[in-house]
């Protein structure tokens, strides 16, 4: 009928529009420069992550979500490293031996 397929238009562009960017495939390369810089800068000056971009054929967008990933990750291996001493702590305390390797 006309009304479905009005609505079938309706629906696939509304799928097209929500649809995501394709996911960036970083090479060594890249990443190897992203975390030396990364190492040692947690946070990107405009200027900074232009230069980022151009020298590693990225573009700032792909450079400011890779940092904002980055530091993501970086909070999340705190809070489990955190959360492990905690729990080794616990276990200590009840009298329990802990093996840290």
């Amino acid at each position: 009928s006309l009304d479905s397929d009005i609505s079938l238009k309706i629906t696939h562009e509304l799928h097209k529009r929500k649809r995501r960017k394709n996911r960036t495939a970083f090479s060594a390369q890249q990443i190897y420069a992203l975390e030396k810089r990364f190492a040692h800068q947690r946070y990107l000056t405009p200027n900074d992550r232009d230069q980022i971009a151009n020298e590693l054929q990225l573009s700032p967008a792909q450079v400011i979500t890779w940092f904002q990933n980055r530091r993501a990750k970086l909070k999340r291996d705190y809070e489990e490293l955190k959360n492990d001493v905690n729990a080794a702590r616990k276990l200590q305390a009840m009298g329990e031996p802990v093996d840290f390797s």
